[in-house]
């Protein structure tokens, strides 16, 4: 609870270097009255202008100096919440701003909106328009509940159920909503940058390695096709030699049918040799009747005989001689081919000693390019250095995927906690719980004032009124005398709403004109039924123009009058 305590101020509106003080505790009602002008609405503007830095009624803040001193504008205020005190001190002219907890200055190196956010955030944890709807209620100037838009009447209940933390809670997630969406478009761009540059260097290792596998793979060839060739020309290179071995032997067979020839020559002549003898011997007998050498006749059965078996002996010399002829003549045949067959031997002896070259060559070609492929297979010094490049960039890729994940996590959760912190959220199911409170309350102090309607606000705190008849109105078509009794029903409702949270409860009440205006007699009575109700635990002050009738409803009476152009307080017990 808020427990307003002291407040003083100087040269502040009308009032000049003399402090003007008025303790808040000092009694339960207090009636302050004047005539127009004296300057009993400067507690009110002092009080706001401590407290929140502008002044209750609507005055620029240059003319909150006293314009006959003009500078040295000084208000302090002393308040406690438990059993912290506080103490405000504001000026202008020169402009100070002091805040003290338990007699010790709050961080005066903090700037002076930060240390004002601080004083209505944390101590006091209401604002301006909240204040007015608790504590004040009258002027001319004032806005009351009823005239507020929408979200200020929203503002002004979340206060006091102290569920404005949830507000704050909001604006504070927005900023990180911000800061997590920046951070995930950021991410974004550079998670595309990471996998662009994974996608690059894939590219490049596969450019490289596909390089690599076509090298090999062109040699891979090469090794086969000319696998394919040995093996030809190994099969021709034994055709080859088989042909050469055959024709070997022709030449061989050649050779044996010379020393045939030769020895069938030999026979040949001696056999042609008999049978020349032998002819001539016939000759000589058919030719001779004697001997030459012993000169004796020679017999006829002798000559026939010896001539029948020489032409015996001649046909079958010629006989054989004629097959030796024959013979000789096919050996001679095939002694002819030998030139060719020797000739064929050296073509086939070439090509074989060709073969085994062209088959050596091809082998040492084979080797050489299996060297070459383990060389393309083991030795990758740019395709390992790209891989490494590769990995390292993957990990990149993965530590950015798991900081951008980390953040899209943030900014779910951030979106759930902003669902429930939204005013459709928790703070709406709150806001529906007390609802029902706030119109028993609200029409219970109605009913108290005798104004008897049937006053409900909706979860978005808009009126529906229902007379007695079940006619509906709204709250701009009653007169001002009713529109005040239900501004004061709103105001005691959210005093005691603040009462039961504890969370702005306050002992001031101050009611600015009132009973000055439209409140009847009737009105003016049940209103001050109202005000006693409170007990010792409230200090209500009354600003008044009609001093003479409610002086004796007061236990204190403080007056203030224009003296010399100067706003003079004095205070009767």
């Amino acid at each position: 609870m808020i427990v307003f305590e002291n407040i003083k101020w100087k040269n502040f509106l009308s009032t000049g270097d003399q402090w003007s003080e008025i303790d808040f505790t000092d009694s339960s009602s207090t009636l302050i009255i004047g005539l127009n002008g004296a300057g009993k609405s400067t507690v009110l503007d002092a009080l706001c202008f401590a407290l929140f830095n502008k002044p209750f009624r609507k005055i620029k803040r240059g003319q909150l100096v006293n314009s006959i001193n003009e500078k040295s504008t000084k208000v302090e205020l002393e308040f406690s919440i438990g059993k912290d005190d506080y103490r405000i001190f504001r000026g202008i002219k020169p402009n100070v701003f002091e805040l003290y907890h338990n007699n010790k200055l709050i961080d005066q190196d903090a700037a002076v909106k930060d240390t004002q956010k601080y004083l209505e955030q944390t101590i006091l944890k209401l604002n301006f328009k909240s204040f007015t709807q608790v504590v004040i209620l009258g002027s001319s100037t004032f806005v009351p509940f009823m005239q507020l838009s929408a979200p200020h009447r929203r503002e002004v209940i979340e206060d006091l159920l102290d569920i404005n933390i949830f507000s704050n809670m909001n604006h504070l997630l927005k900023d990180r909503v911000r800061s997590a969406n920046s951070q995930n478009k950021d991410c974004a761009h550079m998670l595309r940058l990471a996998k662009e540059k994974v996608e690059s260097q894939q590219k490049l290792l596969n450019s490289l390695t596909a390089v690599n596998q076509t090298r090999q793979d062109e040699k891979q060839l090469k090794i086969t096709q000319n696998d394919t060739l040995i093996k030809g020309l190994e099969k021709e290179r034994e055709k080859n030699k088989l042909e050469l071995d055959r024709l070997q032997k022709e030449l061989d067979n050649v050779d044996d049918q010379r020393a045939i020839i030769s020895d069938l020559e030999s026979n040949k002549a001696e056999i042609n040799a008999e049978l020349k003898h032998a002819k001539k011997d016939i000759k000589f007998l058919e030719t001779h009747d004697e001997c030459p050498t012993c000169t004796q006749i020679i017999d006829d059965d002798f000559k026939i005989g010896r001539v029948s078996m020489l032409q015996t002996k001649g046909a079958k010399l010629a006989k054989d001689f004629n097959n030796l002829k024959l013979e000789i003549k096919d050996l001679l045949e095939v002694v002819k081919r030998a030139d060719d067959i020797s000739m064929q031997c050296h073509s086939v002896r070439t090509d074989v000693h060709n073969s085994d070259r062209d088959i050596l060559r091809l082998e040492k070609e084979n080797l050489q390019i299996n060297q070459e492929l383990i060389e393309l297979q083991t030795n990758t010094p740019n395709i390992e250095k790209e891989t490494e490049t590769l990995v390292k960039f993957n990990k990149e890729l993965g530590i950015t995927e798991k900081n951008c994940g980390k953040i899209s996590e943030t900014l779910d959760e951030y979106f759930i906690v902003a669902n429930l912190l939204k005013d459709s959220g928790i703070k709406s199911q709150i806001i529906k719980r007390y609802v029902p409170i706030f119109n028993n309350l609200i029409n219970k102090y109605l009913h108290s004032m005798d104004f008897f309607v049937n006053f409900t606000l909706d979860e978005n705190f808009n009126e529906i009124i229902k007379s007695r008849f079940r006619d509906e109105f709204c709250y701009s078509s009653f007169s001002e005398g009713e529109k005040q009794k239900i501004d004061l029903a709103l105001l005691f409702t959210w005093r005691e709403i603040a009462r039961m949270k504890n969370s702005i409860a306050t002992n001031l009440l101050i009611l600015d004109e009132v009973f000055d205006s439209s409140l009847d007699a009737d009105g003016t009575t049940e209103l001050l039924k109202i005000l006693r109700s409170f007990g010792n635990d409230s200090n209500v002050f009354v600003i008044s123009h009609k001093g003479e009738i409610l002086v004796d409803k007061f236990l204190r009476t403080i007056k203030f009058e224009k003296i010399n152009d100067f706003s003079k307080m004095s205070e009767d017990s």
